[in-house]
């Protein structure tokens, strides 16, 4: 009882320092040796009234060949068609629900980041955003540097250690 004590104080302490530095790496989990990683993409192309398109389709297929592999154990989206039609063909082929987020603003980043991190500790998780401002957040907020994953098709992926610095890998995937 003590030992899960002690745990929860850890862990609260680890949510208490994410909130205060705001790095990924300050909230990562407290097992030593383990890594969660988040992947993060933006929606597939879409026309003018933000459905997706042919080639975004296409490029949806491309997203289960690129990445059905990785030991992808949750995929986190927003309530978009847009970015639904991204994910969905992964989500089918892995057997995987999608969770749901709110639309993600600034303000959200904290809180989606925070969950993914605490409930997946040790996972893969994707994660789909949209161009709007919230991708250059989530990288900023997952340890990136620089404007994050804005183009269709780029693929980035961040491993998030107990401790030390993310380093990010950038891909990409598709035509």
């Amino acid at each position: 009882m003590q030992q899960k004590n002690r745990l929860l104080i850890l862990a609260f302490i680890f949510l208490i320092l994410g909130s205060l530095f705001g790095s990924a790496g300050s909230e990562a989990p407290s097992i030593p040796g383990t890594t969660t990683t988040v992947i993060l993409i933006r929606h597939a192309e879409r026309d003018n009234f933000f459905n997706i398109t042919a080639q975004g389709r296409v490029r949806a297929k491309a997203l289960v060949d690129a990445i059905r592999d990785m030991g992808i154990t949750a995929i986190y989206s927003p309530d978009l068609e847009r970015n639904l039609d991204t994910v969905t063909p992964l989500a089918n082929h892995l057997g995987i629900d999608i969770t749901l987020t709110p639309r993600i603003s600034k303000p959200m980043v904290d809180k989606i980041v925070s969950e993914i991190l605490t409930k997946h500790t040790g996972e893969v998780v994707l994660l789909v955003g949209n161009g709007s401002g919230n991708l250059r957040s989530l990288h900023h907020r997952l340890g990136g540097t620089g404007d994050g994953p804005y183009q269709y098709g780029d693929l980035y992926i961040y491993p998030i250690p107990d401790q030390g610095p993310v380093k990010v890998i950038k891909a990409r995937y598709g035509s």
